[in-house]
């Protein structure tokens, strides 16, 4: 293997890959590092970018999207990979960091919204109702390791 197609391979820590038709190995978890790249670059998009979500909360700067994209998927993987699921369990370790990321996405573009400089720049309202987001807003708002799925 050369050195750059090292980086989207997963450890070398787990047991024997898993292997599909034609004796191909694949693992769902951990991702690539091109995996959680892409995902990063989705969280980022989501958070600048006019969609549902900044409708209801407004978008971030680029940079700040960037930074708190990074902050978002690194601590959603740390919350997976310490999930009590085992090794065998790799779609419901996903399933894990995906819910972390799209939870923690939420949490970050709802704590922005109500800070006062946030309001006064016009990038978001405090909702004015106690009523949850409809799940249209959860499914805008997850990332594309939720479409991994199909």
């Amino acid at each position: 293997m050369t050195p750059s197609s090292e980086q989207d391979t997963a450890p070398s820590t787990q047991e024997e890959p898993k292997l599909g038709p034609g004796g191909i190995s694949f693992t769902i978890w951990p991702p690539t590092q091109r995996t959680r790249d892409a995902v990063i670059s989705r969280l980022i998009e989501t958070l600048s970018t006019p969609s549902v979500l900044s409708k209801r909360y407004g978008t971030l700067p680029s940079d700040e999207a960037s930074a708190a994209a990074r902050q978002i998927e690194d601590e959603a993987f740390a919350a997976a990979g310490g999930s009590s699921a085992t090794d065998s369990d790799d779609i419901k370790i996903l399933q894990v960091y995906s819910k972390e990321i799209s939870k923690r996405m939420l949490d970050t573009v709802k704590a922005r919204a109500a800070t006062p400089a946030a309001v006064e720049n016009g990038a978001g309202q405090t909702p004015t109702s106690d009523v949850p987001p409809s799940s249209s807003l959860a499914e805008e708002a997850a990332p594309a390791a939720a479409d991994s799925d199909t």
